[in-house]
């Protein structure tokens, strides 16, 4: 027989609780940084805001999109559930092996390893150098800062398997906290704006160019370093940019993985949804347009370490402005990977019961929530700590994430034809023009990385090509223990 639970979910967050998973789980520490790399594929300020307007667009189009399939699903699972249910359990399985193996597990790595690089800047002893290994076999090195990263990942772990009300009060102080950071520092820039260097960014806005770095101790300049792009090359150079932006406005989907503890869930999720990632694409332009208001073009470019923001404080708030953002992404980043560890759990906890994952991770504790799987999670993502590989993985498995997006917006179409009877109490906004388009974006997206950026792809579909004789093997099982 299937695997069956001992207890069931019980629905205890409001509208308030899922729009907060779905902001805080969105926001880490991407926006703090990536812009550096999207302005050196780009190189202008009309391109660099059309990528973050163009993530946004993508974004909110396929919340709008979950919000049908969330609604005719209203149980824990999530995108797991939509692919089963709108092609067959392989496909489901290949998404939610990929999701524990790397997508969720790896970000909340990546997540745990973007706090403790901030929060260097007040205990230099998470400084990754000779000076904080304590294990070192080989060329393998294990850092100070990697220890902490696992500490808070298996603090968070500890407090959610004592059930959603603890990762509930959190979710929700360090969403609002960042988000009112977040308005705070975009505000705050555009009063500091600098009309020079605003209108110089604006000068060639719409001219696309790949800037490269200048050799150290030489001045950058715009003959030297810039290489303009046209046809086929800036489409790439969008492309590659992209997985920066798509990186940093994922996991909003999160949500719909604990749909069995939202309240009237046919309704608060996709209303979550789009206020969540609406309020994040928001924050994301904006933030973009207050970089362009205070720093040249190069700057953002070219920022030490990438810490476009940091540079952005020290010119709004002067020398304490490197620890403002050290403060606001240590309380971003916690904040993010208690949403992430609440909601993949339960994505692990729906495929063991249908017999495609660990038959413990099936079972609720006495706090009704999915404790073996939240371990399992944290198991994974502390390994990923250690091999200090996370942020290839995930650079790695972005063309995989966005396929997935894709399969699941056209199993709307198909579970239209498939399942015309099954209520639908909310339905996909602008169908079938907006999936479409999204479909449309999101394959283009995936050829152009084929076509100029194969490192982040083929490695990814090695990692997803992986579940299938896993699936064989734990369908296989499943069969067996049925007879």
């Amino acid at each position: 027989m299937n695997t069956t639970t001992t207890s069931e979910f019980k629905p205890s967050l409001g509208l308030l609780d899922a729009t907060m998973i779905v902001a805080g789980s969105m926001i880490g520490s991407g926006i703090f940084i990536v812009s550096a790399d999207i302005t050196r594929h780009v190189g202008s300020a009309g391109w660099l805001l059309v990528v973050w307007l163009i993530t946004g667009f993508m974004t909110l189009t396929a919340a709008l999109s979950y919000g049908e399939l969330s609604a005719m699903f209203p149980k824990a699972g999530g995108q797991y559930v939509y692919l089963k249910e709108s092609y067959n359990p392989l496909v489901g399985f290949l998404y939610g092996w990929s999701f524990f193996s790397v997508i969720q597990t790896g970000t909340i790595a990546a997540v745990g390893a973007a706090f403790c690089k901030f929060a260097a800047y007040f205990f230099p002893v998470l400084e990754l150098n000779e000076a904080n290994i304590v294990l070192s076999i080989g060329n393998w090195h294990v850092y100070v800062a990697q220890l902490v990263a696992i500490g808070m990942i298996v603090l968070l772990t500890y407090i959610n398997s004592r059930g959603i009300q603890g990762g509930k009060m959190i979710q929700t102080t360090f969403t609002v906290t960042k988000l009112l950071s977040l308005f705070g520092l975009i505000i705050a820039g555009f009063w500091m704006l600098k009309p020079d260097i605003w209108q110089a960014n604006w000068q060639q806005a719409w001219e696309m160019r790949s800037m490269t770095a200048p050799p150290a101790g030489t001045a950058f300049n715009w003959q030297d370093f810039v290489l303009p792009l046209t046809g086929a090359a800036a489409a790439g150079a969008i492309a590659a940019s992209m997985v920066g932006s798509i990186f940093s406005s994922d996991a909003w989907n999160n949500v719909t993985f604990i749909a069995g503890e939202i309240k009237n869930p046919r309704k608060n999720i996709g209303w979550s949804l789009l206020l969540g990632t609406g309020i994040v694409t928001l924050i994301y332009v904006s933030c973009n347009m207050m970089y362009l208001g205070v720093l040249p073009l190069d700057q953002i470019a070219f920022a030490k370490s990438d810490r476009v923001a940091v540079s952005a404080a020290n010119v709004i708030f002067g020398e304490t402005g490197t620890y403002v953002i050290a403060v606001m992404i240590m309380i971003s980043t916690f904040g993010c990977n208690n949403g992430l560890i609440l909601a993949g759990a339960r994505v692990y906890h729906t495929m063991a019961g249908d017999g495609l994952f660990f038959k413990k991770a099936a079972n609720l504790n006495q706090f009704q929530v999915p404790a073996w799987a939240l371990w399992a999670q944290c198991i994974v993502a502390s390994l990923l700590c250690l091999s200090g590989k996370y942020g290839d993985l995930l650079d790695m498995v972005s063309f995989v994430v966005v396929i997935f997006y894709v399969l699941t917006i056209i199993g709307i179409f198909i579970l239209r034809k498939k399942q015309p009877d099954v209520e639908r109490p909310y339905k996909a906004v602008g169908y079938p023009f907006l999936p479409a388009l999204y479909i449309c974006m999101g394959i283009g997206f995936c050829i152009l990385l084929l076509l100029f950026k194969r490192e982040y792809t083929w490695p990814g579909l090695l990692i997803t090509l992986l579940g299938v004789p896993l699936y064989y093997f734990a369908a296989g099982r499943a069969k067996n223990n049925q007879v």
